[in-house]
């Protein structure tokens, strides 16, 4: 295994290598992109969206134990909670 690893490196230190292998690789990866970016876009969205969401439930949680303290405080003959 480290006679194989120590091939690999030896094989990639050419420049000529890396730039054909780098051609080659090129429409590859330009397909995969071309097929995935949408689907990067609706993840990207469906989080900004998910953190305000987020966010909301935050701030109506915070209101609504700001008026239950209030109300609690208010009227000292009901017991704590």
């Amino acid at each position: 295994m480290h006679h194989f690893r120590n091939s690999c490196i030896e094989f990639f230190k050419n420049e000529d290598t890396k730039k054909n292998v780098k051609e080659m690789m090129s429409p590859i990866c330009s397909l995969i992109y071309n097929e995935v970016y949408i689907y990067i876009w609706i993840i990207a969205i469906y989080n900004i969206f998910f953190i305000f969401i987020i966010l909301a439930i935050f701030f109506i949680l915070f209101r609504m134990y700001n008026s239950s303290n209030f109300i609690i405080h208010l009227s000292p003959e009901l017991p704590p909670i």
